[in-house]
């Protein structure tokens, strides 16, 4: 596919303005374009801004460089502290002449493609979708605790009873929560929805079960979860663009409580700091504290 000029993010439109009609390419826009499917020396022009996990940044970075005509313009940002301090010397190493400037805690990169990049295949594979044996599991860098079951997941694996009937899995990640939720043949469907379009591919090859569906949406969009549900499994993320924002889990719940029909249960872990006790209570009939362990809590509740 051809592009004239790729976006990868939302940068602060203080720092940077993209080109009128660039491609979306960021994995958490549902609808956006990946960046894997543009073809080589497709654009003439990118704005990436750049993630904080290693491997993931320097994938993006050699994707939107192999994306790149020899001579297109690159600009790379990000915050200081989240890997903005790192960019010039990434950018470097792949072959590039850097200019930097830095402005609002960010590192502001602009460089254009040289005529043979260095390295960009290896740094491309590295933060590629793959199998982590020791996991058993198909996942990715930059996917939410990508080489690891988090605790929080343990935790609530450690008391989720087996469920029956209609469900979905609300900020699915790879399907840890789900594989162990088709293991009740009393499911008879289970909807895994993630606003990660890398987590929902992973997914799709940990879950192999006719019940599963996979959707790649944001939870708190009208119409992005179905009603009328008998069962809500959820450790709701409470980090956007990698600062907290409390307002995710309560947006979380809140849906959860929509989608749910009289009697439906509620399933959700959560650090135990975060104060989502008093939003259970109103919304739901009836919240019981099954664990707390490990800086984290489970909870269930019913409509």
């Amino acid at each position: 596919m051809a592009a004239s000029a790729i976006l990868y993010g939302t940068p602060r439109p203080d720092l940077v303005r993209p080109a009128a009609g660039s491609i979306q390419t960021s994995p958490l826009t549902p609808g956006s374009q990946a960046l894997e499917s543009l073809a080589d020396g497709s654009a003439a022009e990118a704005v990436v801004l750049a993630p904080p996990g290693v491997l993931e940044r320097e994938a993006v970075l050699a994707h939107a460089l192999r994306i790149l005509q020899p001579g297109g313009a690159l600009t790379a940002l990000a915050p200081k502290d989240k890997g903005g301090a790192r960019l010039r010397k990434s950018l470097e190493a792949f072959g590039c002449e850097v200019a930097e400037d830095a402005r609002r805690h960010h590192r502001i990169c602009r460089c254009v493609r040289p005529p043979a990049a260095i390295g960009l295949d290896a740094a491309i594979a590295d933060g590629a979708l793959r199998r982590v044996a020791a996991l058993g599991l198909w996942t990715q860098p930059g996917v939410f605790s990508w080489d690891r079951v988090d605790p929080g997941s343990t935790l609530l694996l450690e008391r989720l009873p087996a469920l029956a009937g209609r469900g979905v899995d609300l900020g699915c990640g790879v399907g840890v929560l789900a594989r162990r939720i088709l293991e009740a043949p009393e499911v008879t469907a289970l909807s895994l929805i993630d606003v990660d379009r890398r987590a929902v591919a992973a997914a799709r090859r940990n879950v192999e079960d006719p019940r599963a569906s996979f959707v790649w949406a944001d939870v708190r969009q009208p119409g992005a979860v179905p009603g009328g549900l008998d069962f809500v499994v959820m450790n709701p993320p409470f980090h956007d663009g990698g600062a907290e924002d409390r307002s995710l889990g309560l947006a979380f719940i809140a849906t959860a409580a929509e989608a749910l029909g009289k009697g439906g249960r509620l399933w959700l872990v959560a650090n135990r700091g975060l104060p989502y006790e008093a939003a259970l209570a109103k919304a739901f009939a009836r919240v019981e504290k099954h664990a707390e362990a490990g800086g984290y809590k489970v909870y269930e509740a019913r409509k």
